[in-house]
């Protein structure tokens, strides 16, 4: 290939840019150029390659149980999973979401295991591409009266019932959905094994942050934004001074402790 006779600059806007596909060709011309620059981008498109690679392999795993649901004749299969149930504070929420069978999201992942930043940007690619996604809630004083295990089983619930259309399967991160006659996969660690277990996970992670933050603003002094009402030193220590406020969960010993040390489990900030 003539690409001797191109600047550098113009080979790296076409190939490391991704304007045009760095073909075998193209790395054999790059690699035997005798610019040092253009075997240096040779090894780095050849290096970008094989981590694309990888990366569709490990989405392609992902996916496997899906396929095989879909193979049953199972075809708007939804992940469902929860987040919010160490917290002392805030609603456990959950979410179902359905993936086309050809859904493309590097860095599709367990929530826990990603960055605050690759989890908004996931979210936002999850939602462009997602058949369906519904989401459930629990707030604290419903988590109150019936206890903070029937509170994720019945945002997860919620969450499927909010699809638009129903599903025909669920894939569960170790736990069956009450209430919901479709077939159940449960599997332990769902959320790092399952593509719509993972982009539930994400999801209902990002959709809490941000209704945290919310909550932040009506009631201050918490912390709330930073730490999602999980018990931190910075909470507990806030939760000291000011007392419970009206979206503490009054169920859980720290909360329940400090809401009889202010003499008024009902005391709102």
């Amino acid at each position: 290939m003539e690409l001797a006779h191109l600047a550098l600059a113009e080979l790296r806007v076409r190939y490391a840019a991704g304007a045009l596909a760095a073909t075998g060709d193209v790395l054999r011309a790059l690699r035997g150029d005798r610019r040092e620059g253009a075997r240096a981008l040779a090894l780095a498109l050849a290096g970008r390659a094989r981590r694309e690679s990888a990366e569709r392999k490990r989405l392609f795993g992902l996916f496997s149980l899906e396929r095989e649901l879909a193979s049953l004749g199972h075809t708007r299969v939804a992940g469902v999973d929860e987040v919010g149930m160490g917290p002392l504070a805030g609603p456990v929420v959950a979410a179902a979401v359905i993936l086309p069978p050809d859904a493309w999201l590097p860095g599709l992942n367990d929530s826990k295991r990603l960055s605050r930043i690759s989890r908004a940007r996931l979210a936002g690619e999850i939602e462009r591409v997602a058949v369906g996604i519904g989401f459930g809630s629990v707030e604290p004083d419903e988590i109150d009266r019936v206890n903070i295990y029937q509170a994720g089983l019945l945002a997860m619930r919620r969450a499927v019932e909010a699809l638009a259309t129903p599903p025909d399967a669920l894939v569960v991160d170790a736990r069956r959905v009450p209430g919901i006659s479709c077939r159940q996969e449960s599997l332990v660690g769902g959320d790092s094994r399952v593509a719509a277990i993972a982009a539930a996970s994400i999801v209902a992670k990002v959709w809490r942050d941000a209704r945290m933050a919310e909550l932040d603003r009506h009631h201050p002094g918490y912390g709330f934004a930073r730490h999602a009402g999980y018990g931190t030193p910075e909470h507990l220590e806030a939760l000291a001074a000011l007392g419970p406020s009206a979206i503490h969960r009054r169920s859980f010993a720290p909360v329940r402790a400090c809401a009889a040390h202010f003499g008024d489990p009902c005391h709102t900030s």
